[in-house]
Formats: C-alpha cells, structure tokens, sequence
C-alpha cells in the first residue's frame, strides 16, 4: 500500500527507508489520525521528512500522488506556448505607446487617487486608463501597463508596481539543491576561522601519545572538534522578481549550510522591514520581530543579504511603502540598524552588476550597503568573502 508514494519520495530525492514506509503503515492501523486526507498529510510528512528544507519538495510529491498534479522536482519543465500564458485582457503597448503614458506623480498623491477611486467606482472595468480593472494604462489594477501604481491582484508583468494588494504564496529555498560546481563552496571557505569549542568528543592522538609516553601506561586523550567558528546570519530575499534567481540562490544555500555550522537563516521580501520569517508558507502566521533578531545575535555575526534589489524606492525611503503590508518605518531605518548591529555586513545581488545602475532602489541599498555590493558570481563571493574577512 502507497508503495508508489514511496517511490516518488525517493525520486524527488528525499530519504525515504522502507522501515519509515512501515511506520506509516502501523499509524494508520493503530488510527492514530482522524481519516481525513489533511490529517493524513500532516502524519506522512512528519514521518518522512527529517529536514525542514525538503518540505516543499514533500508538497509537489504529495500533489503529484494524491491530486494528480504534474511537478518536474525542481528539474527543467517543458516549455508552455506562450499563447496559452497570455492574459485575454492584457494590453500590449509598444516602447513609444509607453513612453506617452505618464506617472500620476508622487507616493502620496498615487495613494489618495487609490482612496478616491476605491470610493468612487462601482463595477468592474477592463481596458480602460482610469478605473481600478485588467488590461489597459489605469495606474490600479493588474494585466496592463503603467509606469508607477498599484497592482491589485494578478501577476507582475513589468515589476513596476510600487505596491501590491495581494497575498501571495513564496516557497521555501531547497537546502539540499546538488550544486552544478563545488566553486561555491570554494569561495565560501574564504571565510574561515577553526577554533575547537564545545564538549571533547574527538581523540586527541598526538595528545594519547604524549600522555602515555609520560605516564607509562595508556592515557587517552580527548578533545572538542575543530569546528569553523565563523557565525553567519543570512537574509533571503524571496518571491516576485527574485523567481528567476531561485535556482541559483539554492545553490548558494545548500553550500552555506554545508560550511557555516553557526549559520542562522531569514526571508524576507525586498526589503527588511520590523518582522522576517523561518517559513515562507506561514510568513504571515509566524513572524520574529526584526528587534529579536537584533538582540538574539551578537555583533560577532556575519551578515550576508541575497537580493535583486529590484523593488519601488518607496519601499526603501518610506513608510508605508511595503508591497504587502503597511510598515511603520521605512526599510531604510531597518538596513541602517542592521548595519550597525553587524559590522561585517555584504549584500550578493543576483543581477549582472552592469544592470544596477538602471535601477533606483539599487542604487539606494547599494549607498546604504556602504557600496558592499557584490553581483552573485564566483569572482563576486570571493570578493564578499574577502570583505567580511577584513571585518573582524
């Protein structure tokens, strides 16, 4: 029974034993759950997965079994015609029909007009340049085009909305991603500093020798493991404009959790703002206040951001400027702390560095960063890792 679960957990490479498989099945029969498949899911997934990084790649398992769903495991999908991708409502515009197409103007008065048109609208509009509705040059609503304003719903399609009125679904970054080169890890270990700290748990030859050498009989020797002492907090950027990145940010993930024993790990979204979150399926649900992270951690600690830096300026310079919620200080004031906190401070941009400049919001974190910002290449983490060195 669900012998082919097991074989799909074992193809989208989680370790799944046959004496796990037989411990589901003795919970089952034991009815230790409720016969709901919510509750089936939850026992299946604690049974199997003993690493909090493979919970999403136990999602697309489970879908795939038990809805039918097709999921590719992280591997290359086919290509889709692009026919069937494009919205029926979406308005296409050439780079002069765009150019025509002017900003409403400032963060405030884009905000007032949204309240003036929320209030004054009352059905659906689609096509059109005023009203909150799909396709179209309106500054509200989703699936057309506009130079600066308020998606509502729907997918980003230019990234250049400076809010957005959804709740939307991030996963989680895959810890255990195989790396294409172990030149990751290589850069990384620019960052290194052994020192034997803990419970002595490892046999001391030299020192066994030594002592029973003086003593005349066996004398053995222990000690604690030479361990890389460096600590390491890292801040994830994730979902919107950093989906084209994810691969690449995995990898980097799975060679920092292989080479930083003191590594503590947070998302976040485009910026830092006063709550960032271990979880991305419950990032609404289960936040650490930023002020914890700040007080939790020592000044000893590595700071590494991994981000597009793509984003609106407001986001960056004002409150209220989140995408997703309303923050009641501006992610500037939360960067500034967090540089201060952590001395030794890099942030790793995805995003080929001769593109940075076309960005505002980059070019502020950037002169925030104190310009320690590296384009996310090999040449560029040993860079980083050069710079974080230096800061002791």
């Amino acid at each position: 029974m669900f012998l082919t679960f097991l074989d799909e957990l074992r193809a989208a490479g989680i370790p799944a034993s046959l004496k796990e498989h037989l411990i589901l099945l003795e919970a089952l029969d034991a009815e230790v759950i409720d016969r709901t498949p919510e509750a089936f899911y939850y026992l299946a997934r604690a049974t199997y997965v003993k690493d909090e990084g493979l919970l999403d790649r136990f999602d697309q398992v489970f879908a795939k079994v038990f809805r039918g769903i097709a999921t590719t495991y992280g591997t290359q999908a086919e290509d889709i015609p692009a026919d069937w991708l494009q919205a029926v409502a979406e308005k296409f515009l050439t780079p002069e029909e765009m150019e025509q197409i002017k900003s409403l103007g400032s963060w405030d008065e884009i905000m007032e007009t949204l309240k003036q048109r929320l209030a004054e609208q009352e059905g659906r509009h689609q096509g059109g340049n005023k009203w909150i509705g799909t396709g179209g040059t309106s500054p509200f609503g989703n699936s057309g085009y506009n130079p600066e304003g308020v998606r509502i719903g729907g997918e980003g399609k230019h990234g250049r909305a400076l809010k957005v009125w959804d709740q939307r679904a991030f996963k989680n970054l895959d810890s255990t991603r195989e790396l294409g080169t172990r030149n990751i890890k290589v850069a990384l270990r620019r960052l290194r500093r052994f020192a034997r700290e803990g419970a002595a748990d490892e046999l001391d030859i030299d020192g066994t020798i030594d002592g029973t050498a003086r003593a005349g009989w066996l004398d053995i020797r222990m000690r604690p493991e030479r361990r890389n002492a460096v600590k390491m907090l890292l801040f994830l950027d994730v979902g919107g404009s950093m989906d084209p990145w994810v691969r690449l940010c995995e990898e980097l993930f799975s060679a920092a959790t292989a080479e930083f024993k003191n590594l503590e790990f947070f998302y976040f979204h485009n910026c830092p703002y006063e709550g960032v979150w271990k979880d991305n399926s419950r990032r609404f649900a289960e936040r650490t206040p930023l002020w914890d992270v700040l007080h939790k951690f020592g000044h000893d600690y590595k700071l590494v951001f991994v981000g597009d830096a793509a984003m609106s300026p407001y986001e960056i310079t004002h409150p209220g400027g989140s995408v997703e919620h309303f923050n009641e200080e501006a992610g500037a004031v939360w960067m500034q702390r967090l540089t201060n906190t952590y001395p030794a401070a890099v942030w790793l941009n995805p995003v080929p560095d001769g593109q940075w400049g076309y960005s505002q919001s980059t070019r502020i974190l950037r002169e925030l960063m104190s310009d320690r910002m590296y384009p996310l290449t090999l040449a560029g983490l040993d860079d980083a890792m050069r710079e974080l060195t230096r800061k002791r």
